[in-house]
């Protein structure tokens, strides 16, 4: 008889490919990225800014992280400018890195908001299957090292990566943030229109 026996679901799923994981292995490299994802910088500048952040760190050190990252293909040269008989390199990301924990309550306030993206996301699903199936399964049967790795969720991995890239499409383009203001002015106006109401 089991002394504990507790059926647990996944509740996370981290998705990242090997060499972007041990980029991110250094809690510097990941400062880093955030600096980059704002502005482009030179060495000298992210070595200033991470001294700035409390990060006591010699400028060779921070060209090490920073080619790594790049290395990674999260960190590419933005600019280059000649200076004085040299050239200066401006690195910029290319990577966003949410590191955050949610408030305690998160999950109650937003259960209804899941249960409505949840149902929305099955017939995305479906319809992305429906017309891109096989296109998915190619792909996932790429990624595949042996016939008998069928339990490694390439699949869900290939549908993972474009739920992402089609949000950092809407995030860069400025839908998100546009749907953002109207939902807010919408919910003005029926403010301004409650407040009349109630006159």
């Amino acid at each position: 008889m089991p002394l504990l026996e507790s059926d647990v679901p996944i509740r996370e799923v981290v998705t990242t490919d090997p060499e972007k994981a041990k980029a991110l292995e250094n809690d510097v490299r990941a400062k880093i990225l955030d600096m980059l994802a704002a502005e482009e910088m030179m060495i000298e500048e992210i070595h200033d800014e991470l001294h700035r952040r409390g990060e006591e760190k010699a400028e060779t050190t921070v060209r090490h992280h920073v080619n790594v990252l790049k290395d990674a293909g999260m960190v590419e040269i933005a600019r280059l400018e000649e200076a004085g008989g040299g050239t200066r390199k401006y690195y910029k990301s290319n990577t966003r890195i949410f590191s955050y924990d949610l408030p305690e309550d998160a999950e109650q306030t937003l259960a209804g908001a899941q249960e409505t993206l949840t149902a929305e996301l099955s017939g995305l699903v479906e319809t992305l299957y429906g017309e891109h199936g096989d296109d998915i399964e190619a792909v996932a049967r790429e990624m595949k090292p042996c016939e008998y790795c069928a339990t490694q969720h390439y699949e869900e991995f290939v549908l993972r990566e474009l739920l992402n890239r089609a949000l950092i499409d809407l995030t860069e383009n400025g839908t998100v943030e546009s749907v953002r203001r109207d939902s807010e002015d919408a919910g003005d106006e029926a403010e301004s229109h409650d407040d009349e109401d109630g006159r």
